[in-house]
């Protein structure tokens, strides 16, 4: 079983804080973790920790921070083989304030001088994965992945989260659009989430879903709307669980999982990392999901 992601991979500087600014000033922390992130990234990590092989494709610059989230991902177990060092370029980061309620902000700076140029996939034997996984932050990347998955009949994840541009293409190449509740909004420009799964769901020939962070998730079967109350945790940190239902989702249909199972398991093993800090910290492994699924 293999697993590709696709997307960004960022360095991550999270500061802990009793509580989110909500004027101008200087803080101070509580506790500070440098960590990985990404969306794709951080799902491949999720993919390695599960047990599942796992190549990761996204672009850094030859910094040191592009070194370090390189051999961080490598650490993970991730194959990081395929990953793109840009020259002359500057690694994307984010710095994350976290509150004693696992709330967060995130402030992203989208490096510019990565090359978005996917033309390199080409190369590449998509018929060895048995899941494709992408995020919609390289847009390029994401597309171009899909195409030649479909072209090799390989089934599809989307992490349909907000970006600035349209993602309708990627939507409809999906085999599964897994949306975040801004992502589907934003998609559909409908407040309504029923309503806007139905719009969705005819704009693709694909599945697709709904992640509400503490409220579950919502998914389409057989024209019916499903709804799944979330996992019950105590929370200490919400940063990259959106990413990590997506790579354990994925993991679950490498798997065999039906999709109620699997979106199941996805959302066990995001709950699970909410309980330490960081996107990745609290990534559990298959044997710690099982046993948290036969409990809940």
């Amino acid at each position: 079983m293999k697993i590709l992601c696709v997307g960004i991979s960022v360095q991550d500087r999270i500061f802990s804080v009793d509580s989110l600014p909500k004027e101008e000033g200087k803080f101070f922390a509580r506790n500070f973790k440098e960590q990985g992130g990404g969306p794709a990234a951080t799902a491949a990590v999720a993919c390695a920790r599960l047990g599942i092989n796992t190549d990761m494709i996204a672009r850094v610059g030859d910094d040191v921070t592009g070194e370090g989230i390189i051999a961080e991902l490598k650490s993970e177990g991730v194959n990081v083989e395929k990953m793109r060092v840009i020259k002359n370029a500057i690694s994307t980061q984010a710095s994350i304030l976290v509150d004693k309620k696992g709330n967060r902000i995130i402030v992203s700076y989208p490096s510019p001088s990565l090359d978005i140029d996917a033309s390199f996939m080409d190369a590449i034997d998509f018929s060895q994965y048995d899941i494709v996984l992408a995020d919609v932050r390289w847009h390029e990347g994401a597309l171009k992945a899909f195409e030649l998955a479909k072209k090799a009949g390989v089934p599809t994840v989307l992490d349909a989260d907000t970006t600035p541009q349209p993602i309708d293409a990627l939507v409809k190449l999906s085999s599964h659009a897994v949306f975040s509740k801004p992502g589907l909004i934003k998609f559909t420009e409908c407040l309504d989430i029923n309503k806007a799964l139905k719009i969705a769901e005819d704009k693709t020939d694909g599945r697709v879903y709904v992640t509400l962070g503490d409220d579950g998730y919502s998914y389409i079967e057989n024209g019916i709307i499903k709804h799944k109350n979330g996992f019950k945790v105590k929370v200490v940190d919400t940063t990259g669980a959106g990413d990590v239902f997506h790579g354990a989702f994925a993991c679950a249909l490498c798997l065999g999982y039906e999709i109620e199972p699997a979106l199941k398991f996805a959302a066990a093993t995001a709950a699970l990392k909410c309980t330490k800090a960081g996107g990745r910290s609290g990534i559990p492994t298959i044997n710690e999901v099982k046993e948290f699924c036969f409990r809940n």
